[in-house]
């Protein structure tokens, strides 16, 4: 007879509370909505400005791929890039463009990994304190003044260990270089966040199997956290090949389709900037093949960002 009662009394009670409880999921502040739409209009406008960047690269790109004197297949498969005679072939400066990137990877990517392990797994938290704002000082740091670091440090430096026959004075060498200790703030960081997201338990049931620290880094953390490696590495290389002022002053200013990168040669960004800086008349080729040239780096970056995404999905482990 009591356990009826109380069952009856329990059933009054959370009929009683519902309503209150509902009402209470329900209401919501003024300033959380205001907030929520605030977001959703910098998600629209975000998306707007994207679509107006490719509508206004697309609309002088159409301008000149008009010219019947120039095809899209040219443009992609030729290897001379000489608007004054109409050669329109952006191959030089796709090369020298991935040439630089791939010269900047090889540094920041063990640079970056091996700063993110340390940070992580190794450092006490007063030496993170004190190491992480000196390192993120370099993300700081103007472009322009990597790049005359790189033509006035890297560049002497490289001829002096190579020979000055061997080494020009402008080269992609030195900008690839320059570029990875600039690009290497933002692997380090990423890297460190993806290391850090990796569960605690995983690495004490490293420790309780008798792992040592390293091994359960090098075999536990890392491949735990690949997605996020990945990432950064593809997001690296995205900002590496975005890159204008390091290669616009330490690279060259002269189309050269060459594989040495100790030769000088333009990339895709160091030509915007040097055609868009000159007295050019509109609507004519010079003109309106930096934006061309502009479209196909945007595609690019696209390209690695989906792939970035597509990655992160396919290798992320999500722990419960």
């Amino acid at each position: 007879m009591e356990i009826s009662k109380n069952i009856a009394a329990r059933k009054k009670h959370t009929a009683w509370n519902k309503p209150a409880i509902s009402s209470l999921k329900k209401k919501r502040h003024v300033s959380e909505s205001a907030i929520q739409a605030f977001l959703y209009l910098c998600g629209i406008i975000s998306i707007f400005t994207t679509l107006g960047i490719v509508f206004e690269l697309g609309k002088e790109a159409w301008l000149f791929f008009g010219d019947p004197n120039i095809s899209v297949i040219d443009f992609l498969t030729g290897t001379e890039w000489q608007p004054k005679i109409g050669k329109f072939g952006v191959l030089p400066l796709v090369t020298s463009t991935f040439i630089t990137s791939i010269i900047a990877m090889c540094v920041a990517l063990p640079l970056g990994l091996t700063t993110a392990v340390y940070l992580s797994e190794y450092a006490t938290p007063k030496t993170r304190s004190i190491l992480k704002p000196i390192l993120e000082i370099l993300a700081g740091v103007p472009t322009v003044v990597y790049g005359y670091f790189a033509l006035t440090f890297m560049t002497p430096l490289l001829r002096g260990f190579f020979g000055s026959d061997t080494v020009d004075v402008y080269n992609m060498a030195s900008a690839g270089l320059v570029m990875g200790i600039m690009i290497l703030p933002l692997i380090s960081s990423m890297s460190e966040d993806a290391l850090r997201a990796v569960p605690g338990s995983l690495r004490e049931a490293a420790y309780g199997l008798g792992a040592t620290r390293l091994e359960t880094t090098v075999q536990v953390v890392i491949p735990a956290a690949l997605s996020g490696l990945v990432a950064a590495f593809i997001i690296g290389v995205s900002r590496a090949v975005g890159e204008t002022m390091i290669v616009a002053v330490a690279a060259g200013s002269g189309p050269n389709f060459t594989f040495n990168p100790f030769e000088a040669a333009e990339t895709m960004t160091g030509y915007i900037a040097r055609i868009s800086g000159g007295d050019l008349s509109y609507n004519t080729p010079d003109y309106n093949s930096i934006f061309a040239i502009g479209l196909l780096l945007f595609l690019v970056t696209l390209v690695l960002n989906i792939l970035s995404r597509a990655v992160s999905r396919r290798f992320r482990e999500v722990y419960e």
